[in-house]
């Protein structure tokens, strides 16, 4: 099994690779792995002292719930594997405050961290609006949790779709017309295939249906491209190796039940 990158934009938090010498099961496994398994920080109990704003406390707290939180896997222990049982330290727990007069919108940005690194990854969503008179004091409490629990802990998207094969038989002009993508480039009276376009390619068949046969287009079987959209919890490169080291864990699991 091989990873061969194609791109990486740490502005978007978008990662593409190209997963080779593997199978669909595999490939299937990793996305869950990244989606459902990986832990993330968010928001999951919240203590109001004070709230006299237009939205109820649970308004509010629904949207401090899925504002994405900086997360730190290293810091930070899933409760139910915390050395505090789930109870509640600084291992498993962070602790961030709110409070606010000001008049007007009320953001992430107002939210502090006893944790400098974990930090809300958006300042500017907005959590609710104040007028003047009004006042807004809470403690919110944020844990590790899993997207199978809940979608607030989903890292990011991740999907991916199987690598175009696509063989030419014979020379067909209209596979470079009808292609909604540009695959092909047609000049000379050949069809080549234009290779910066290949991985758009999505299996629509267009050119099949209008070459007669002339050419090919299969899903690759072992070869498949993963793209991942990281919501800003976790860099996309930490969700693929935290996916590998937390699927070794469970075959590490698997393999000491087999043997009792």
């Amino acid at each position: 099994m091989k990873i061969e990158l194609l791109s990486k934009d740490k502005e978007t938090n978008r990662l593409t690779f190209v997963l080779k010498d593997s199978s669909a099961f595999f490939a299937n496994i990793l996305r869950r792995m990244m989606v459902e398994e990986v832990p993330t920080l968010a928001i999951e109990d919240v203590e109001f002292k004070e709230n006299s704003s237009a939205m109820y406390d649970e308004m509010v707290a629904h949207r401090l719930g899925l504002i994405p939180i900086k997360t730190d896997l290293k810091s930070y222990e899933l409760p139910s594997k915390c050395t505090c049982k789930g109870k509640g330290c600084a291992k498993c727990q962070l602790k961030l405050t709110l409070q606010s007069k000001a008049v007007g919108v009320v953001t992430a940005a107002h939210l502090n961290s006893k944790d400098p690194k974990c930090k809300p990854v958006f300042p500017g969503m907005p959590i609710t609006k104040l007028i003047k008179g009004q006042e807004i004091e809470l403690e919110a409490t944020a844990i590790l949790g899993q997207g199978k629990e809940h979608v607030k802990w989903c890292p990011g998207l991740v999907f991916y779709k199987a690598y175009p094969v696509i063989t030419i038989k014979k020379d067909c002009e209209d596979a470079a017309k009808v292609c909604p993508v540009k695959v092909f480039d047609f000049s000379k009276g050949k069809l080549t295939v234009n290779e910066k376009n290949r991985l758009k390619c999505h299996l629509c068949n267009a050119c099949v249906d209008a070459c007669n046969g002339s050419i090919e287009v299969e899903d690759s079987k072992t070869d498949f491209i993963f793209t991942i959209e990281s919501w800003g919890q976790l860099d996309p490169v930490d969700m693929i190796e935290a996916a590998a080291d937390m699927f070794k864990e469970k075959l590490d699991e698997f393999q000491s039940l087999l043997k009792e």
